[in-house]
């Protein structure tokens, strides 16, 4: 199914390289023109840090490997072209083995141009550049920074000639040769369903650094059997899948031209992310993941999908558009296939609705609730110096598992929720994103009636978020008496108190009722609405608090800390910002009207 679709795509996607071609970068253009001016090498090097100026072209191309690699036709590295061995340019020059190999590719690059020259017999130009190469280094001079593996294109009078259609025919014979395709019998292909001439290997690899990984990147096979052990039966390359050579082609042409395209691309930190629609769509859906601030518009439709379900005369006219998502590895030069999702478009759409709902965070300054990015959450799963999320401290593969959630609307890793407390007593850091994190783990567990709401919940009564609550008052009381304290009762209890709140919070209780009688001396409307606040929370605990919590009862303590805390400076925002408004209205009030001159 998976060549299918890729096969599918490619149909649909714009700027794709023809057939066994790909979009690779021209450094050095052999040019030549018919006026009987000498041949010479164009430099097409980009400058250092313009990649963009980079020449880059879609030429002939085809997987190879081995020692006696064959030619590209035309388009080729220097030791092809113009048999420049390498290590010529080093001190100590090159080894015999080496002059003899770019002697050998050289020869059979001629061979090959040889072969397009004798098929094209009106095509002057195909006659000129065989002569030009055929006279050798007295007839090219060749400046000593061409390395042997840089690419060479042939420009005759300003025209690439890769790009002439009897070069186009002609290599992908060649390509169909080399992959076993081309036979007199034809056989049924699993990828279209069609009699066709079937492919030993897929002709062309996954290009180098297109899928991220830690180790060693090298060109990588989608698939590939190498050894009889691997192969069922004892078959091996694509006696298994068969293939025919227009599938693999356009498929792998598809997903390479996706892989270079960051409308179609998501990196992980071990992988990569593809995604397409079967039907292009306008509207933005994994982009939406990674928005610091995603359209709220976009939000609330995706949030809509989730909770109105059409009747069936409706669902008749849903949109019948299907999405496909790919996650994809690389070990060695083997691609790691991790995750294929095959499901409609609605689908998607709902459970990306669930997604922002079930980790939304409410922001008592702005008003509204937040959504953090894919990103960012992945990192809050990491290490906090103090300062800033320290870059690879998240746990291996969290974030790939986090995009498998919000994609197919599962529970987060289990691994997330203990390890993440951890974290917290570990670098006393709570913030939006973890808050997130907590509700994510806490709205998709198995215990339907657990779910935290995004913003305070001042009827609740379970015991451990009314704990996490009395603990950030009795946080507020202590730092509105003692502004200037260097460590507060969060840095020094916090994490004995999120896991057993009956040790901690009855001492700090009678600790509080110094903090309230200097309250009460110096700023009376903070004792006044601190110790109502308290007096509620505390009222609201129909026992004593708990001895011990479970980790789920861990994660609540924190959601209700961190939530009272936002509704503590949202309501001292709205309290300053109505004391200022009621300043400038005196002062208006007291400004005398201007008179008329």
């Amino acid at each position: 199914m998976l060549l299918q679709w890729l096969a599918e795509q490619a149909e649909r996607l714009e700027g794709l390289p023809p057939e066994f071609y790909r979009y690779r970068q021209i450094d050095w253009a052999l040019v030549i023109t018919t006026d009987g001016a000498a041949p010479s090498l164009a430099d097409r090097r980009p400058p250092p840090k313009s990649r963009g100026e980079a020449t880059v072209e879609a030429v002939p191309y085809v997987q190879r490997s081995g020692t006696r690699v064959p030619p590209f036709l035309l388009v080729d590295t220097a030791e092809f072209v113009l048999g420049r061995a390498r290590g010529e340019g080093d001190e100590q020059g090159p080894s015999e083995k080496g002059v003899a190999e770019a002697a050998r590719r050289r020869g059979e690059y001629l061979a090959l141009l040889r072969r397009w020259a004798d098929e094209v017999p009106d095509d002057p130009s195909a006659g000129l550049v065989l002569e030009v190469l055929t006279r050798g280094r007295a007839g090219i001079e060749v400046p000593p920074e061409v390395d042997a593996r840089h690419t060479v294109g042939v420009l005759v009078d300003g025209r690439w000639l890769h790009e002439r259609a009897s070069v186009r025919e002609l290599w992908a014979r060649v390509v169909r040769e080399r992959k076993g395709a081309g036979g007199a019998q034809q056989e049924l292909c699993l990828v279209c369903g069609e009699p066709g001439d079937l492919l030993s290997t897929i002709p062309e690899p996954i290009k180098k650094g297109a899928i991220p990984s830690t180790g060693g990147s090298n060109e990588a096979q989608l698939v590939s059997v190498n050894s009889p052990a691997q192969g069922r039966g004892g078959a091996v390359k694509l006696v298994n899948t068969p293939v025919c050579d227009r599938c693999g082609s356009r498929s792998m042409a598809a997903l390479n031209t996706m892989l270079a395209s960051g409308r179609h691309r998501r990196s992980l930190s071990d992988g990569v992310l593809l995604w397409w629609t079967r039907e292009p769509v306008d509207e933005p859906l994994i982009e939406l993941i990674d928005d610091n601030d995603p359209d709220p518009d976009a939000v609330a439709h995706l949030i809509d999908t989730l909770h109105h379900t059409p009747d069936p005369a409706a669902a008749g006219r849903v949109d019948p558009n299907d999405f496909y998502a790919l996650t994809l590895g690389l070990n060695n030069a083997r691609t790691v296939v991790r995750e294929w999702l095959d499901v409609p478009l609605h689908t998607v759409k709902a459970n990306l609705g669930a997604w922002f709902e079930d980790h939304g965070v409410h922001d008592g300054w702005r008003g509204a609730t937040r959504y953090l990015p894919l990103w960012h959450l992945t990192l809050a799963a990491g290490r906090h110096n103090g300062t800033q999320y320290v870059k690879g401290t998240a746990p291996h593969g969290i974030e790939r598992e986090l995009l498998h959630s919000a994609l197919r609307r599962t529970p987060p890793p289990a691994r997330l929720l203990p390890l993440l407390l951890q974290r917290i007593r570990a670098d006393h850091r709570i913030d939006a994103p973890r808050t997130a994190l907590l509700r994510l783990a806490l709205n998709r567990s198995h215990d339907r009636t657990d779910r935290p709401m995004p913003r305070l919940d001042s009827d609740s009564t379970d015991p451990a978020y009314l704990c996490g609550r009395a603990f950030a008052v009795l946080e507020a009381i202590q730092t509105a008496a003692l502004p200037d304290v260097k460590a507060t009762i969060g840095d020094k209890y916090f994490g004995t108190a999120m896991t057993a709140p009956a040790a901690v919070l009855a001492n700090l209780r009678h600790g509080a009722n110094a903090h309230l009688k200097r309250l009460r001396r110096d700023k009376p409307g903070a004792h006044t609405a601190l110790s109502e606040r308290l007096a509620q929370v505390l009222g609201a605990l129909t026992d004593d608090p708990p001895t011990h919590l479970s980790p789920r009862e861990q994660a609540r303590f924190v959601i209700g800390y961190e939530q009272q805390r936002a509704a503590d400076f949202a309501a001292k925002a709205a309290a300053t910002a109505a004391k200022a408004a009621a300043k400038a209205a005196k002062a208006a009030a007291n400004t005398p009207d201007e008179q008329p001159s």
